[in-house]
Order: structure tokens, then sequence, then C-alpha cells
């Protein structure tokens, strides 16, 4: 039973697309679908606390009338002067908070409490040649129901690890809606003599129950074929650059980027941090209202295929947070059809 939640919801998710029942629609000049595997961990060169563990899978839609539910908002983006070309997609995460101490079958209530997010995610997307715009809405459910106890501590026993012992305290179950705005920009890139650099500054904006932030950031990057992408793929609320990659302009089939990038966010609600939001005496911590990311990384693509890697440090995000600020790795392979 457990393991029919994350194919019920992504079920779900398809079916209010109208994305059963609708024929694809032919490839544009952008043409190709998209699926990228993003994974987080704080064992990946980083701190063995608080975010453990982000899982996402997305897929991207080449250039094309997008179906159901996506089509009629794409119509009223059209009414508001909105341009460029359309893609779509849908997405399915997990995501895994413990606190600093997993150890002790009671967690300090001073502390992160244990939480985990399961989702499904409708996406859609005008691109125009140097702005990427994004809708996205996310459904899903945060507390028991989410499989974070499951997930975390079978593969513990998997890799001979010891087992969090306090997720007998986590949030509770909640069901989880959120809408997100973002804009990243491209600017045009400097000629480096066969280098290019360029950046990339973002603005987000995310409501609902789940996380409700404004966020502005900016991505350097040198390396060549720069146009392929919007930046490195992450979960969010990082800066989550493109989930595809697209042929470079210059007709390479090999291209490579170094970046380095920073995100300041001013946070509203954490529903990991601030409890759930229907019921009292839940878990919860005084959350910090402003915080940030640093990232730094390599992304290398080839033709249809983007492999990109991101270093993170976060700033503290709760008052009393012990250990500082925390570091995690990201991974993110993307396949072009």
């Amino acid at each position: 039973m457990r393991a029919t939640h994350m194919l019920l919801l992504a079920a779900c998710l398809l079916h209010l697309s109208g994305a059963t029942g609708h024929a694809q629609a032919p490839a544009g000049p952008l043409g190709g679908w998209n699926l990228t595997l993003s994974y987080e961990n704080d064992t990946l060169g980083g701190t063995d606390r608080y975010y453990t563990s982000g899982l996402q899978i997305a897929a991207r839609s080449p250039t094309s009338e997008p179906p159901g539910l996506l089509r009629w908002l794409d119509d009223r983006l059209d009414a508001w002067g909105w341009g460029g070309d359309v893609r779509w997609g849908f997405g399915l995460g997990h995501q895994i908070y413990t606190p600093r101490d997993t150890l002790t079958p009671r967690p300090d209530p001073r502390d992160r409490p244990y939480a985990s997010f399961l989702y499904g995610a409708l996406v859609l997307q005008r691109q125009e040649r140097d702005a990427l715009n994004t809708f996205e809405f996310q459904l899903g459910v945060v507390g028991p129901s989410a499989l974070g106890e499951f997930v975390q501590n079978n593969i513990h026993d998997l890799i001979k690890d010891y087992s969090a012992n306090g997720w007998d305290r986590q949030l509770k179950d909640e069901p989880a809606v959120n809408l997100v705005f973002e804009r990243i920009h491209r600017l045009p890139p400097a000629r480096l003599g066969r280098l290019e650099a360029d950046l990339l500054p973002a603005v987000t904006l995310s409501l609902g129950n789940v996380a409700t932030y404004a966020g502005a950031g900016v991505t350097l990057r040198l390396g060549q074929g720069l146009d392929a992408d919007f930046g490195p793929p992450r979960i969010r609320p990082a800066l989550v650059g493109s989930a595809f990659v697209d042929p470079p302009t210059a007709g390479r089939d090999f291209g490579w980027y170094v970046f380095a990038g920073a995100q300041g966010r001013a946070v509203a609600r954490d529903i990991f941090l601030d409890g759930n939001s229907f019921r009292d005496g839940t878990p919860s911590v005084d959350r910090r209202p402003l915080l940030g990311d640093l990232s730094a990384g390599l992304v290398v693509h080839w033709r249809g295929l983007r492999l990109a890697y991101s270093q993170v440090f976060r700033s503290e995000e709760f008052y009393g947070q012990r250990g500082g600020a925390q570091s995690f790795g990201s991974l993110g392979l993307t396949a072009r059809f």
C-alpha cells in the first residue's frame, strides 16, 4: 500500500492536466521531451543534518500546445501579453528533514522537527530567447503519509547505517498546496577568447501552506554552449535552473560551464520550521525571516545529455540552530528524447 502513494499522486496530476486522452503535439523548434532526475543529500560533501535528502523527477515537453488545465492558463498568458515558446510538464518529488541529533527517540523541542514532503507538480513555461517564465502548481502531503520514516530508515538499513529514532514526533499529516512563479533572465554573454561568461538573474514568488517566500538571486557562468539551458537543475526553494537542455545555437555537440550563484529569500511561511498549519502543539522552531544560499559547481552537456553537480551552503534557518550553516550536494541528470 505504501508504494502506491506516489503512483496515485502521479496519476491524479496527469488526469488534472488532461495529459491522458490528448495526443502529443509535434515537436517544435525546441523539440524533444526532457527528463531530469535531481538528487540532493547532506552526505554529498556536506553536513549530516536538517535538510537531509531531496529527490525529484521532472518531465518537460517540447515546445507545444499544453493540454487541459494548463491550456486554460496558457490562454490567460496570451491575453496578458506574455510571449515566448510554450513548454509544459509535470514532476514528482520527495524531501526529508530531520534534527541534528537523530539517535534520540525524544527530539530536542528547540531543534528542527522531523518532516517529509511528497508532492506532484504541474508546470507551464514560456521560453523567450533570453528569459524563462515558470508557473508551477504543487499538490501533495506533509506528514507520515509522505513516507519520510519509511524511506530514510529502509535506506539506512540497506547501507548498514544507523536509523533515525525520532520519527514518532514528526509533523502530522496535512494536505500541501503551493503555487510558484519564477523568472530567469539570461543576459547576453561576454566573449573571453574561446569561452563565454554570462549572468542569470532570477526572481521567485511562492505562495502556499508549505512555503510562502519571495526570493532573488543570480548565477555567474563561464564555459561554452551557455545557451543550452538556464542554469543547473535544482530542487526548490533553490535557484532551480531549467529541467531541460537545448542544442546550443553554435551547433556544437559538447558544452560545459562552471558556475557560482547566490540567492536570498524573505520567508513568511515554512511548514517544516513553523509546524502544521491547522493543528496546535505540533513541533516547531523560531524561524529566521531572511536566509540565503551560496552554490558552485560544474555542468557538462553532450547532445541530449546533461550532468550537473552543485555544492550548496545554506545559512541558518532558525534561531538557536546548532552547528551553523548547512552544506549539501546536488546531482542532476537530464536526458532529451
